[in-house]
């Protein structure tokens, strides 16, 4: 696997469905199994693009995980995957996505990609916020004339540009509910 290949944490205490997903998985993704919420909390970090936890796990919970993920402010997607039907106490939980047991392999695959795409929409999104930021301040502060005789600004505006067309493009690959939960995420961490 290279370098840029997303790296996935397949978290069971099940330790035959944990291979079998890390085997349905390994052929797209660096994938990392753990055998229970201690193991888990392990063998996470930063280099963690998505994470499939499993909710009931002795000793450990995978709502447990879930927090040592979000308390260190890992950049991770969270799928919960799980035999536990939801319940309201799920409001409260800081996952991306919520599936219940039994899944097929097709599934599962999905939802890895639909989660590693709304990460890239995520790091896309703020990245164009960024260059756009800068460009309205340079916009208030000079005028017609040295915007245009600016190089550094033309350069700015053309990123800016490239960045629109990678955010529809990534926009095209995410599915209307991907989109939905992205735009409710943004509302929550920005009301924060």
């Amino acid at each position: 696997m290279t370098n840029d290949t997303p790296t996935v944490l397949v978290v069971d205490d099940e330790r035959d469905l944990a291979d079998l997903y890390a085997a349905w998985l390994s052929e797209r993704y660096d994938v990392r199994t753990a055998y229970g919420g201690e193991d888990a909390i392990d063998v996470v970090s930063e280099d963690v693009d998505v994470a499939l936890i499993d909710r009931l796990m002795p000793r450990v919970s995978g709502d447990e995980v879930l927090d040592h993920i979000r308390s260190k402010s890992y950049d991770c997607r969270v799928s919960m995957v799980t035999a536990v039907e939801p319940d309201f106490d799920i409001i409260e939980l800081g996952f991306d996505e919520y599936i219940v047991k039994p899944i097929r392999q097709d599934d599962l695959i999905d939802i890895v990609e639909s989660l590693q795409s709304r990460s890239e929409y995520d790091r896309q999104l703020q990245e164009f916020f960024a260059l756009a930021s800068k460009r309205a301040a340079l916009q208030t502060q000079k005028n017609a004339h040295e915007l245009s005789e600016s190089e550094a600004y033309a350069d700015l505006s053309e990123q800016i540009e490239e960045m629109r067309s990678e955010l529809d493009a990534t926009t095209d690959e995410l599915s209307e509910r991907d989109f939905e939960v992205e735009l409710r995420r943004l509302s929550v961490d920005n009301s924060t």
